[in-house]
């Protein structure tokens, strides 16, 4: 994996220090001597290659020193000026020279990319338990967009059902409502005929000789609830009682009537007592 990064940085920094040892030999050889114009050359890029040198090993050791950078730097920068300055002296090809004169920078650059790279690489392990968690991470993320995919659709389903019976019970309130309507006009169109009228009013109450009850209309609406009746039990006749009241009954009548329709007749008399009572009662006065 350093390959993708180091082999740029290594062609760029030996297309750089070619370039700026022949700029050197060509621009100073004819000032000077072409050997010392060599020597210039290659001092320039010794320097620059021996504190990338220095630098390299400080990374591989885990060390940084800035002084280093600074002065390979310097080396970077004093090859870029001589390219740059080459290129505004020169009579032919001047915009080529200048194209080409950042290269000891951009060598430079990657090397410092490079370097970055190393610092902070991981190892296949850790690399594969961060993928692990970030997949476990999407997992999590698409199970509680599921869930709450599924939820939503069923509050969808939930307050569709609610609205759908509350419309319904609506419906059936608004028909009610309209047959009571319709009840209560005809109520009100018989009340108030003049023939229906007297004969409504003959049948609600006994007639008397110049006095009539008026038919009223039933009550449609709110209506208080009716108080709640508890029956109260009768009290029980005393066996003296129930002979009495059984031998009158039984007597009432010639001839005298049979158990049964004495039966009938006591408790259509609006009195109560246990059949099996009602029976002795039968055989002593009888």
């Amino acid at each position: 994996m350093s390959a993708k990064t180091v082999l740029p940085a290594v062609a760029m920094t030996a297309v750089s220090m070619v370039l700026t040892l022949a700029v050197v030999v060509m621009w100073l050889g004819t000032a000077v001597p072409w050997p010392v114009a060599l020597v210039v050359g290659l001092g320039i890029d010794g320097g620059w290659l021996a504190t990338l040198a220095y630098e390299r090993r400080l990374a591989a050791q885990g060390d940084h020193n800035r002084a280093v950078t600074a002065v390979g730097w310097s080396f970077g920068v004093l090859a870029a000026a001589v390219l740059v300055a080459h290129a505004l002296t020169a009579e032919e090809s001047a915009a080529a020279w200048l194209a080409v004169a950042w290269l000891p920078i951009a060598a430079k650059a990657l090397w410092l990319v490079h370097g970055l790279w190393e610092r902070t690489a991981l190892t296949p392990l850790a690399l594969d338990a961060i993928r692990g968690i970030q997949q476990e991470a999407r997992d999590e993320a698409a199970v509680a967009r599921a869930r709450l995919r599924a939820e939503a659709s069923t509050e969808e389903t939930r307050l569709t059902a609610v609205t759908a019976a509350g419309a319904r019970v609506a419906r059936v309130q608004a028909r009610t409502a309209q047959t009571l309507s319709s009840a209560w006009s005809t109520l009100e169109t018989a009340r108030a005929g003049e023939e229906t009228g007297r004969a409504l009013t003959s049948v609600t109450a006994r007639v008397t000789p110049g006095v009539t009850s008026r038919w009223e209309l039933p009550v449609w609406g709110p209506c208080e609830p009716l108080p709640s009746r508890s029956l109260e039990t009768a009290p029980a006749l005393t066996d003296e009682a129930l002979d009495v009241i059984v031998d009158e009954i039984r007597n009432s009548e010639t001839p005298a009537l049979s158990y049964r329709e004495m039966a009938a007749r006591f408790r259509a008399a609006g009195h109560s007592a246990s059949e099996v009572r009602l029976r002795a009662a039968w055989k002593r006065v009888a």
